[in-house]
Formats: structure tokens, sequence, C-alpha cells
């Protein structure tokens, strides 16, 4: 059996744990909005027409953000589109997810749907094809109060107060070949500063969020963040990361050390911001808003022929079925982006529901849980306080794609009352003894110890068996002397509550 010591000290701080790392993303992509959160007909449909099963997981899944409405989506948005007299809302092609959008579900109605759950509105403006002009209408509708063209057009539409949105995304993606209107991170810098500059000069106060690399993968990754920061720096407050995770080639020790590519994206996203930053005399630090993060079977979907040529609406994409490796390696990627609590102060899970999402529904049926649901909900419940920098001794494995890795992984975060410990065991095959010192927390006693875990690690949540996984309890976890004391099976994610 591997065994492994953690030392927790209440000194080391990170940073404070940041709400917004709970995020989540909806694109109008696949069956996220129609049929995902909206289904008038369904039977627990509100007089708005949402699924209240769906708004009643999101609370529980502990969303704290949500960016909208894409994603490749928004290259070819147009924001008027979605608001007004839902008869009079045109039906447009999407040319990012071949489909067609009928608009049906807007600004308006949307943030109606965050007042539900209890979240923040990320909004992301088109620049690829629209620009300067369109973005600063989209911002007069959403948050002028009134006694403007645009802001009483939002009253008389029924929303008499504004949406208040604080964050705002520059594009997305805008160095991808796939992506609609895409730009050289000079031509891309130049139009984000200018939008970015109106904007602040319509509203100073808001937190603008500049385009990085869609992944490390991309042969601009690094200069791509150089040059944009270059021309945007002074007006910008985040710039974006986006990764996607998957097993290649049955090769699960990789897959299961996933979090160490993420750990090499955002170390290097943040040393050329600050390298940026010096050249420029700047005492500015620019964050990272981790937008977009998840498991995604890209492969499979690009091999799978699923968009044809027929234009339809809401049709099935990118709905990945989820196993308990899949969770277990969600779980490791959130423990990471709390690692980075410093510079990472926003995140968002893609996507929320439906497209390669936690929560899964059938039209006019159940909404259910995926197994990457669980370690999301835990942490956004357990986290808080400030995040603790955790020193890991345990054994090492080799991999094909990351090289090195710890077989176990955790992080901390502690609150004046309460503590909380998440861990992942990345063995294969064997279960690992964990001791964790846990004196300079203050702890006395668990109140809580969850693990994720299955002797089929591919074991799935499907419509047929929704509860086919779900966290148990870790009888094994206990607290004397100031030592936590923990089994962690393999292939597994656990979190443990203190107080």
């Amino acid at each position: 059996m591997p065994r492994a010591h953690i030392e927790l000290d209440r000194q080391a701080v990170i940073a404070p744990v940041r709400r917004r790392t709970f995020g989540s993303f909806v694109e109008h992509l696949g069956r996220c909005v129609y049929t995902g959160l909206y289904e008038p007909e369904h039977p627990s449909a509100n007089d708005d027409g949402f699924r209240m099963d769906v708004v009643e997981l999101v609370r529980e899944l502990g969303s704290t953000t949500v960016r909208y409405p894409g994603g490749n989506f928004v290259s070819g948005y147009r924001w008027e589109d979605s608001v007004g007299p839902r008869d009079k809302r045109p039906v447009r092609r999407d040319l990012a997810w071949h489909s067609l959008e009928s608009n049906q579900v807007g600004l308006d109605e949307f943030a109606k749907w965050l007042t539900l759950t209890g979240s923040e509105l990320m909004l992301a403006v088109n620049v690829a094809t629209r620009g300067i002009l369109p973005a600063l209408d989209l911002l007069e509708y959403a948050n002028h109060p009134s006694g403007t063209t645009l802001s009483d057009m939002r009253v008389a539409n029924g929303t008499p107060e504004p949406h208040n949105v604080r964050m705002w995304c520059l594009g997305n993606e805008m160095d991808g070949p796939w992506q609609t209107g895409f730009m050289t991170a000079d031509d891309y810098g130049k139009i984000a500063a200018r939008t970015a500059a109106a904007m602040k000069t319509a509203d100073k106060d808001l937190e603008l969020v500049v385009c990085g690399s869609s992944g490390t993968a991309m042969r601009t990754f690094g200069d791509w963040e150089r040059v944009v920061l270059e021309h945007t720096y002074d007006y910008v407050d985040y710039i974006a990361c986006h990764a996607y995770y998957q097993e290649h080639d049955g090769d699960l020790g990789s897959f299961l050390a996933s979090a160490l590519d993420m750990d090499y994206f955002i170390d290097s996203v943040v040393a050329t911001a600050d390298h940026v930053g010096y050249k420029k005399r700047s005492n500015k630090k620019i964050n990272i808003s981790f937008d977009e993060w998840n498991v995604w079977y890209l492969k499979e979907h690009q091999e799978s022929q699923q968009v044809g040529e027929e234009w339809s609406h809401a049709p099935r994409q990118l709905e990945d079925v989820y196993s308990v490796a899949d969770a277990v390696v969600v779980g490791n990627l959130l423990m990471t982006l709390l690692k980075h609590s410093d510079r990472v102060t926003s995140a968002s899970l893609a996507q929320l529901v439906n497209v390669i999402a936690p929560i899964m529904t059938e039209p006019g049926g159940p909404a259910w849980r995926q197994t990457t649901f669980y370690p999301f909900s835990i942490t956004s419940r357990l986290a808080s306080g400030e995040v603790i920098r955790p020193v890991i001794e345990a054994p090492a494995y080799s991999t094909a794609r990351h090289g090195e890795a710890s077989v176990i992984d955790a992080v901390a975060t502690a609150d004046t009352d309460r503590a909380a410990v998440f861990l992942v065991n990345r063995d294969l095959n064997e279960a690992a003894q964990v001791t964790i010192d846990v004196r300079g927390l203050g702890s006395s006693r668990v109140t809580e110890a969850v693990t994720l875990a299955d002797p089929d690690v591919y074991a799935k949540n499907t419509l047929a068996e929704q509860n086919r996984v779900t966290p148990t309890a870790n009888k094994s976890a206990a607290l004397a002397d100031g030592v936590l004391t923990v089994e962690l099976p393999p292939v597994s994610w656990t979190a443990i509550a203190l107080r």
C-alpha cells in the first residue's frame, strides 16, 4: 500500500478562496439551453419556461458565475436578436455549431434564470464579426438604469432594473481557425484594446477579460498572450485560459495527471503577463479567468461526423457521459485552480447542462447528476476562507504525457471555524494510506469524509442508471492528536471537512 504524508500550516496561505472559481458556462450549443435550461412543456417548468428540476441541481452544484452566451457561438451573435417580443425574434443560422438559433431565450430571459440560481452573469461580446459600437450598445442596454434609447428599450421589454453585469469577455478563442472571424494576435489585440478602452470610458469599474490561447497545444501559445497583452494591458483585468482533457489511447495514468498540464498552463501565462507588465513599468497585475475547463472527448466528437448537413434546432451535440476516472480528473483540476487562487480569480466549468456537462436532462423526462457533478458541488460547498499550500511527501510514477507525477495530490482550505482537505489518489491499482498533520489548522474533529471511487473506474451515471456512481462515506478518516489518517481507494477523489 503506497503511503503519503501531508503537512498543513495555517500560515502557508496562497490566497483567499475565490467564489468565482466555482463558475460555469452556458452556450447556445446543442441542448444546453433548449431542453436543458428551457423547456416550457416540461412538467417542472415555471411560468417563464425554465425547468425547475435543473434549477435545483444548479443550486446544489454551487455555481457562482455563468459565462454566456458563448463560446464559439458569440462570434456570430447579434445580441439585438435576443431581446424584445419573442414572436418577432429572428431565427438565425449558427455557423459555429451548424444549427438554428430561435432566440427564444435571450439576455433578459437568461438574466431572469440566473436570479433563480443565485448566480452572477459574465457576458461575452462579439468582437470577431461586429465591433466597438455593438459592444457599447449591449453595455448600455444591459447596465444603464434608464433615460437612454437602449436602456428604455430594456425597460419596455419588461426588465426595469439594469442587469449590472460586471465581468465582460472580449470575444472567444480568437486564435483558433475554427472561430468565425479569427484573427492574428496583433489584429485581435488592436480591436480588443479599442473595444476595452471604449467600454471602460462608459464604466471604468467594468472587469474585462481578453482572449488568451485556446490551449497549450496552439502553435502561437505564449507569443499570443504577449502580443495581445502588449496592446490591451492598460485596459483589461483578466486574460482567459481554456483547457480540455481526455484519456488518449488507454493511457489512464497520463489522464489522471492532467492537472500537471493545467499547472504548467497557468504558470506560463502568469509569467508572460508579468513580463509584459514589467516592460510597461506597470504596478498592475493581470489575473487569469480560466473560463473554459473540463474533460471533453473532443477527438471522438471530431471523428463521429456528428454535425451533418441538416440545419436543426438544438440538436444533440457533445453529450459526453462521464466516468469515475473523469470525475477524479475534474476534481483534481478544480484543486489546481484553488492552488492558483492568487492569480486565477475566476473560472468556468464548461458547460453546465447536457453539453460536456455535470447535469444531464431528457426532454420531457428527468434531470440527473453526472459523476463530475460531485467533486465540483462538494468542493464549492466545503471550500471557504483561505487556500492553504500543502507539503506533500508521496511516491511518484512516470507518465507518457506529463513526466513524473505524484501518486497523491492535495489542497486544503481553512476558515475561522472550519477547514477542508481535498485529495486524489492516482494509483491505478492500490489504495493509499495518507497521514495529514492538521495541528496548524487547529482542527479537532472530522465532520464529513466522502470519497468518489468505484471498482469499475469507467462506471457512469446514465438515463437508465442515474445513481450508479455517487460519493460514499469514507469511514477510514480519523483524527487523533492533530494527525488525520485516511485511506484513499485507487483512482479516487476525497473531501474531508474539519472543525
